[in-house]
C-alpha cells in the first residue's frame, strides 16, 4: 500500500560539517580521496569510469590493509560492475573504521579528532566545541566532550558518472547487451555496492541511463523515507535541471542535488554554453528553484504511486550547488550567501594538496611553478568536447613527440573511448593510431587548401588517451607502475597557488583564515569566466572563418547575445559589493564588453556570408 509518510526533514538530510565538497578529478586524482578527507567529514566524488584503475587500486588498499585480495580478471562476466562494488565497498569499510577511531579519539592537541573539528568551518558544532574548550569543570567537560562525538558524521563517499561515454561494448567482434555499455555497467556497480551516498550524474542527459537506474532499490524512498543512494545533476543551465529533473521524477527518480559548473572555468572537460554565465544561471535557479521542486514532486509522487512504492507527504530535500574556478574564501561565501546556495565545490587547488589527491612528484612540481602559458584548453578528448590541459605533462610530451617522429596516436591500451565508426562498424578511439592514420590519409586526399589540411590535420592528431594517462598520476604515486605517462586536467586557477600544501592549511584558505594566492593577477571568479567565454568565442570565429568548424551566423549572434546580457546583468549585481570591490569588478566589466565588441569587428559578414549557404 503505497501512502505518504510524514518526515519534516524532507529525506533526513543531515548538517554537513563542511560547506565545501572536492569534486571528481580526472579518473585518477580522487579515486581514493575519501579514504584521506572523509573522516574529516569531507565530502569528495570518485569517478568509477576506468575499472582498471579501480581494480589496481583495490589490489593496493587490500595489501596494505593486510585484508584478502581475490582479483576480478577482466574476462570475468560483468566484471566492470563487479570491480566498482567490489573496490566501492572496501573504500565504505575502511573509511568507516578510520571514523570509528577517529571518533574515539582524545580530546588532546595532534588527535584526529581535534584535527576533524579545528577544520570546521563556523558553526554551531565548531561553537560547542569551542566551548567544551573553554568548560573547566571535570564532569561537565566529559559530558560536552561525549555529546560532541555523537554529532560527529563522515564526509560522504560520492561518485560520478559521465552519462555521454555509454557506448556499447564488444567482445570477440560481438556487441555486448545494452547493460554491459560503460555508463550501464558503471551504474550497476555503485548500485550494488553497500554505500550510502549520492551518485552525480554529468555530461549531459541519457534516457537509457536514467530508465535502467529505475530498476534499483536503493534510489528509491525506504519505508522510513530514507533514499539510500541520492542524485546528483550537474547542469549548465535552468533549462537542463527541469528537462533532467523531469525525466527522472517521471520514472520515481528524486534529484537530491542541482550542481552546477561553470561551462569554461573548470577543470578537465569543459562543456561550453552557447555564452550562458554562471552568474545569470545560478539567478534564476535560485529564483525558480521552489516553483522547480513543486512541478517535479507531482511527477515524483504519481510515478511512486503508480509502482505502488511509499511517498513523502512533502518534496524531499533539494540542494543547489556550484563549482568551477571559485579560487578565493571571500568569492565563495559571496556566491553562497547570495545565491542561496548550500555548498561549493573546490577542486583544483586541492591537486596541490598530497594528501588529499594523487599526483605524482614531477607533475606536482611543474603544478606548484605553472604560469598562464602551461594551462590551456585544448583539443585532446577523444570526446570532442574542449579539455583543460597542463602543456607540459608526460603525456603531453609524448603526444607531441609522437608527432615529430611522424607516428601520431596511441595505442590505446585501456579502449574505454572506442566510440567512433566513421572507418567501420566496431568503433575506435579517435586518439588511437588506427583513428588518426585512416584520419589523417583521408583529409590529405580531400580537395581542402594546404593550410585548411594542415589545421584539420592539427586537431586530429591533437586527440589524446586520456583515459589510459588521468590515471597515471595515482599509478605513480602508489608505485603500481613506474612507467606511466601522466596527464593532468587542471583548471585555469592554478596559476593563482603555487605552494604545495597540507588538507589544514587548504581548508584554512577555503574558510578565509589565511590565504594561499601567490599573488599573480587574479580577478573576480564570475569575470574570469566572462573573460574565457570571449577567448572562446574569438577562437570559434576565426576557426569558422578559416573554414576548420561549421558554425552558422544565428549561433554566433545568440552566443554575443547572451554574453551581452550577462554583462549587463554584472552590472546590476556590482552594485552588491563593497566600493572597493565594485570599483574593480566594473573596471574588469567594460573591458571585456569593448573586448567582446572587438571579436565582432569586420568579421560578422564574412561569418554569415559563409555560413549562409
Amino acid at each position: 500500500m503505497n501512502t505518504p509518510y510524514n518526515n519534516s526533514r524532507g529525506d533526513f538530510e543531515i548538517t554537513r560539517p563542511h560547506t565545501f565538497h572536492i569534486p571528481v578529478m580526472g579518473t585518477g586524482f580522487t579515486i581514493d580521496t575519501p579514504l584521506k578527507v572523509a573522516r574529516y567529514g569531507i565530502d569528495s566524488v570518485i569517478s568509477i569510469g576506468d575499472d582498471i584503475l579501480i581494480e589496481q587500486m583495490r589490489k593496493y588498499y587490500c595489501e596494505n590493509n593486510n585484508l584478502d585480495y581475490s582479483p576480478i580478471p577482466a574476462e570475468a562476466e560483468d566484471a566492470r560492475a563487479h570491480r566498482i562494488t567490489a573496490y566501492l565497498d572496501l573504500v565504505n569499510k575502511l573509511v568507516e573504521e578510520q571514523f570509528q577511531v577517529l571518533r574515539s579519539a582524545p580530546f588532546e592537541p595532534g588527535s584526529d579528532l581535534t584535527r576533524y573539528f579545528k577544520m570546521l568551518p563556523v558553526s554551531s558544532l565548531k561553537r560547542d566545541y569551542d566551548e567544551m574548550l573553554a568548560t573547566t569543570d571535570t564532569h561537565s567537560r566529559f559530558q560536552k566532550q561525549e555529546a560532541l562525538r555523537k554529532r560527529l558524521r563522515p564526509g560522504s563517499i560520492d561518485v560520478n558518472i559521465m552519462t555521454k561515454i555509454d557506448h556499447d561494448r564488444f567482445k570477440d567482434g560481438v556487441r555486448l547487451p545494452p547493460e554491459y555499455a560503460l555508463a550501464m555497467s558503471s551504474l550497476r556497480g555503485y548500485a550494488g555496492s553497500s554505500l550510502r551516498s549520492s551518485i552525480v550524474l554529468s555530461a549531459g542527459l541519457n534516457r537509457r541511463l536514467f530508465t535502467y537506474m529505475s530498476g534499483f532499490e536503493d534510489f528509491f524512498p525506504d519505508g522510513s523515507g530514507f533514499i539510500k543512494k541520492k542524485i546528483v545533476l550537474k547542469v549548465s543551465d535552468y533549462r537542463s535541471a527541469v528537462i533532467q529533473g523531469k525525466l527522472l521524477a517521471k520514472l520515481g527518480l528524486w534529484v537530491s542535488e542541482y550542481r552546477v559548473e561553470s561551462g569554461l572555468n573548470c577543470g578537465g572537460h569543459a562543456f561550453a554554453t552557447k555564452g550562458y554565465l554562471m552568474g545569470p544561471i545560478l539567478a534564476e535557479l535560485s529564483r525558480e528553484k521552489e516553483q522547480l521542486v513543486e512541478q517535479l514532486f507531482i511527477l515524483y509522487v504519481n510515478a511512486l504511486k503508480k509502482s505502488g512504492r511509499i511517498f513523502s507527504a512533502k518534496p524531499p530535500t533539494v540542494r543547489l550547488t556550484a563549482q568551477g574556478g571559485i579560487i578565493t574564501a571571500e568569492e565563495d561565501s559571496f556566491l553562497r550567501s547570495h545565491y542561496a546556495l548550500d555548498g561549493t565545490g573546490w577542486g583544483t587547488p586541492f591537486l596541490l594538496v598530497p594528501e588529499a589527491t594523487n599526483i605524482d612528484e614531477e607533475h606536482l612540481r611543474k603544478l606548484a611553478t605553472a604560469q598562464k602559458d602551461d594551462i590551456h584548453l585544448s583539443e585532446n578528448s577523444p570526446l570532442g568536447v574542449p579539455f583543460w590541459s597542463l602543456r607540459n605533462s608526460a603525456s603531453e610530451e609524448l603526444r607531441r613527440l609522437r608527432i615529430q617522429r611522424g607516428k601520431p596516436g596511441s595505442s590505446c591500451p585501456k579502449g574505454f573511448l572506442k566510440s567512433d565508426t566513421e572507418f567501420g562498424e566496431n568503433p575506435i578511439c579517435p586518439a588511437s593510431i588506427a583513428y588518426q592514420n585512416l584520419k589523417v590519409r583521408q583529409i590529405n586526399n580531400n580537395n581542402d587548401t594546404p593550410e585548411v589540411k594542415a589545421a584539420r590535420i592539427k586537431k586530429v592528431v591533437s586527440k589524446s588517451c586520456i583515459c589510459n594517462d588521468l590515471a597515471g598520476g595515482a599509478i605513480l604515486k602508489k608505485g603500481i607502475s613506474s612507467s606511466a605517462e601522466p596527464a593532468v586536467c587542471c583548471g585555469p586557477g592554478i596559476v593563482n597557488f603555487s605552494q604545495i600544501t597540507t588538507l589544514d592549511r587548504m581548508v584554512d584558505h577555503i574558510y578565509g583564515r589565511l590565504s594561499l594566492l601567490n599573488g599573480a593577477e587574479r580577478h573576480h571568479v564570475l569575470i574570469k569566466e566572462l573573460n574565457l567565454y570571449i577567448e572562446y568565442l574569438r577562437r570559434e570565429i576565426e576557426e569558422t572563418s578559416q573554414g576548420i568548424i561549421d558554425r552558422t551566423a544565428a549561433y554566433f549572434q545568440e552566443f554575443r547575445k547572451n554574453i551581452s546580457d550577462g554583462i549587463d546583468y554584472y552590472r546590476q549585481l556590482a552594485e552588491r559589493f563593497t566600493q572597493a570591490q565594485k570599483e574593480k569588478f566594473l573596471c574588469d566589466l567594460e573591458k571585456l564588453n569593448l573586448e567582446l565588441e572587438s571579436v565582432f569587428t569586420g568579421l560578422t559578414p564574412e561569418i554569415s556570408f559563409r555560413t549562409a549557404g
